[in-house]
């Protein structure tokens, strides 16, 4: 459900972002399913991937704000 100006809220974009990781480092999560049969390890794949590509964005948008940065 998106908010009312028609974006993601931030829930949604936190499980679009947990799906596309889960993609990415192959464990199998299921959106709105029983994940109990996967390992902590494969839980902490995901998260830890999802920790990595925040900070990475979070980083790009301190460089894009940052006064006499070349954009």
């Amino acid at each position: 459900m998106a908010g009312r100006d028609g974006k993601k809220t931030p829930e949604e974009a936190l499980d679009d972002l947990k799906m596309d990781v889960a993609d990415d480092v192959d464990v199998p999560l299921e959106e709105n399913g029983d994940n109990g049969d996967l390992t902590a390890r494969q839980l902490g794949k995901v998260g830890g991937q999802m920790v990595r590509r925040l900070v990475q964005r979070g980083e790009e948008a301190l460089a894009e704000d940052e006064p006499g940065s070349q954009e």
